[in-house]
């Protein structure tokens, strides 16, 4: 079985960048090369900085969220768990994030400061996206963490809530509010652990996209932070991303949303959570398809493929260069399309 892991890697990833190129992916085409350098100087940045343990020495660099960004960055370029040169990395990150579950189920190593959620619900995605990968033995003792990391989610979304926050996500699994930019994490991942078999209510799915549109206005396209309009240069690309995996493509507000996300690109530069918005951005993008994907996708290469240094690594001083260079990984290879939590729609480049 694991012989054929090579082949099946590089089919992969051939057929999957195969794909996008047939489809009007010329922006792809122009910067491939430049992109693919960027890509493995990125990853040998981070794996040669990995410690033993699968951790990294600088900001948030022991969170299990940002290990786990770590991961779900080789994964994305076309590396597997077992097999390659990256293998190992993998399996630390892998083998990290395992080892971090507390008896409540919460994923956490004790170092992502307030923000539990968001590192459960990026360990939780990061996992769900391995399964299937691994060996057997790995195999179990991965869904049995799973199972319970996922049934954690969904108990803090059933924490009793007023209607404004009702079907989101904040900071800890008791939060008694939500926010656009946690609840789109969460929701990715019960969105992966469904694909994945887990039994994640219909009812549970409905309920966060409910939220999420409470934070969007029609009109204008936007998705706001715990209202339509707060933050919305950075969060649009999150709300519209959720709606997109979650089955409403093709509507006028998501056009709008497009728009938005075009009309507004600029105002992400230099932003705290500057890699956070891209990353989200170029992943809804790519979901939209056709002019958005195209226009998008030249911006991000144009402005970030320079900004890189010569380590490999990208960061704005604001957060760790292990997270910005995972979240800039996580956006170049959309078109790579190996994690399958963002498979899309063949048709999307027949959109405007």
């Amino acid at each position: 079985m694991k012989s054929l892991l090579p082949l099946l890697t590089c089919l992969s990833l051939t057929c999957g960048i195969a794909r996008s190129q047939s489809q009007s992916n010329a922006v792809f085409l122009r910067h491939q090369k430049d992109v693919e350098n960027a890509v493995e100087n990125a990853l040998v940045f981070l794996a040669s900085n990995q410690a033993e343990d699968g951790t990294y020495n600088d900001s948030y660099g022991r969170s299990v969220g940002v290990v786990s960004l770590v991961g779900m960055a080789f994964l994305s370029a076309g590396h597997t768990p077992g097999y390659g040169k990256y293998a190992e990395n993998l399996e630390r990150c892998i083998n990290y994030v395992l080892d971090s579950q507390r008896p409540n189920n919460l994923l956490d190593k004790g170092d992502s400061g307030h923000g539990l959620m968001y590192a459960h619900t990026i360990a939780t995605l990061f996992l769900s996206e391995c399964s299937g990968m691994v060996e057997p033995e790995l195999q179990e003792r991965m869904d049995s963490i799973l199972s319970k990391s996922t049934k954690l989610i969904l108990e803090a979304q059933s924490v009793p809530k007023n209607d404004k926050h009702e079907g989101g996500w904040r900071y800890k699994p008791d939060s008694r509010d939500s926010d656009l930019s946690c609840s789109g994490w969460a929701l990715m991942a019960l969105r992966s652990a469904k694909l994945n078999g887990a039994n994640v209510p219909d009812e549970a799915i409905e309920k966060a996209v409910g939220y999420v549109l409470s934070n969007h206005s029609p009109e204008e396209g936007r998705f706001g932070y715990t209202d339509p309009w707060g933050h919305s240069e950075t969060l649009t690309g999150c709300g519209l991303l959720c709606l997109e995996l979650c089955g409403y493509h093709g509507t006028d507000s998501t056009y709008r949303s497009g728009d938005f996300i075009l009309k507004h690109r600029q105002q992400i530069l230099n932003n705290a959570h500057e890699y956070y918005a891209n990353y989200y951005n170029s992943q809804a993008m790519f979901q939209l398809g056709g002019k958005f994907w195209a226009q998008y996708a030249d911006w991000m290469y144009t402005e970030y493929l320079s900004k890189q240094q010569s380590n490999g690594s990208w960061t704005n001083g604001r957060n760790g260069a292990t997270y910005s260079t995972s979240m800039m990984v996580l956006s170049f290879t959309v078109p790579y399309r190996q994690l399958p939590i963002y498979q899309r729609d063949e048709t999307v480049d027949e959109t405007p």
